[in-house]
């Protein structure tokens, strides 16, 4: 399925549990459709969330809700049965945010394009942790629940490592040669792989972050912008030649390419809830939805998790006890269905 979205767009989020696919535009619109395996997609929204670009969406509280940012320093949550604003917050940051992801159902992380990182508890409403983590871009983030850190990456060419329950910068990588793009966690948190600018592959070690402990060096000449975890062994791919690829981890291999999404550099890939879609978008304006059963039927493997490969390293995931009881250049729709039901809660009464 192909969706032309008339507009580039930097960021893709499928809802958690619904045929519901949202896109962040450079116009600063936000877009939102249903789609499903026998019908074409139908745009439910079009709504102008940010003065500037909408660099990043994601869903939360329950798919309720979609939060965006923007280089205007702002966070909107939008409701999504009714396209209503439910509450912004101006000035998040002091500079462009870049990146937005889930932790929890209550709290999300931002980054900026200086390097700032701010988790945020949406049912106070309040910043609570923050961190200098880079000096450049926030090209991207992934959590780790059992560890309680959120790792990121950065146009600084490092990796950081944040603690949310000690609030600092617990790991740091030396100074990369280019520009980390993407990071994933894979091998059952025994490795970290993250995507260059110069198409290569760094791994490191869980606990070694100083320096990657391996390099794949052979899988492409282009930037790697996009990265999405498969299973503990294999990784799905967008390069900045349009390419979508499924690689191997431990062994470091190209299993296959997988999909063309056009000439241009996909940007964000996605899977939607039930694992049946990827989602891609790239510089072509077009968000596409790929069979996944059908673009991996040629590797052998289906997309449920495989036993982890064996290596020669033996680091293990550094747990702490959580808490007490987780970067780019206005139609309303109809309602979207009685199973959604109006969020209030994000950000409520700021």
């Amino acid at each position: 399925m192909e969706i032309n979205l008339g507009r580039l767009a930097f960021d893709l989020d499928f809802h958690p549990s619904s045929e519901l696919v949202s896109a962040g535009l450079i116009n600063g619109d936000l877009h939102l459709y249903r789609y499903g395996a026998n019908a074409l997609p139908q745009r439910l929204l079009e709504v102008r969330a940010h003065t500037e670009s909408c660099r990043a969406v994601r869903f939360i509280d329950g798919g309720r809700a979609i939060a965006t940012c923007s280089p205007d320093r702002s966070i909107l949550a939008t409701d999504v049965e009714t396209g209503s604003p439910i509450a912004r917050l101006e000035d998040a940051h002091g500079d462009a945010i870049n990146r937005l992801i889930n932790i929890s159902e209550t709290t999300i992380a931002s980054g900026d394009d200086e390097g700032c990182i701010k988790v945020w508890d949406t049912r106070q409403r309040s910043c609570c942790n923050s961190f200098d983590a880079h000096h450049d871009y926030v090209s991207d983030m992934t959590f780790v629940s059992d560890a309680f850190k959120l790792l990121s990456t950065s146009g600084d060419g490092t990796l950081s490592v944040c603690s949310l329950r000690r609030n600092k910068v617990q790991a740091q990588s030396e100074f990369s040669e280019e520009e980390l793009l993407s990071v994933v966690i894979m091998k059952n948190g025994r490795k970290v792989i993250c995507g260059s600018q110069a198409g290569t592959l760094l791994l490191y070690s869980w606990g070694c972050f100083k320096d990657c402990s391996d390099r794949f060096i052979d899988l492409s000449p282009n930037s790697i912008d996009a990265l999405l975890k498969l299973d503990e062994d294999r990784i799905i791919t967008g390069s900045e030649n349009g390419l979508i690829s499924l690689v191997g981890i431990l062994p470091n291999r190209i299993i296959q390419p997988i999909a063309e999404h056009s000439e241009y550099p996909v940007e964000r890939l996605a899977f939607s809830h039930d694992r049946k879609f990827l989602g891609s978008i790239a510089h072509d304006q077009m968000l596409k939805l790929w069979d996944l059963d059908d673009i991996l039927q040629t590797s052998g493997k289906t997309p449920t998790s495989q036993a982890a490969e064996k290596d020669s390293d033996s680091d293990e995931m550094d747990v702490e006890t959580s808490p007490q009881k987780n970067k780019g250049t206005k139609r309303k729709g109809a309602s979207i269905g009685n199973e959604l039901s109006t969020s209030n809660s994000f950000f409520a009464d700021l």
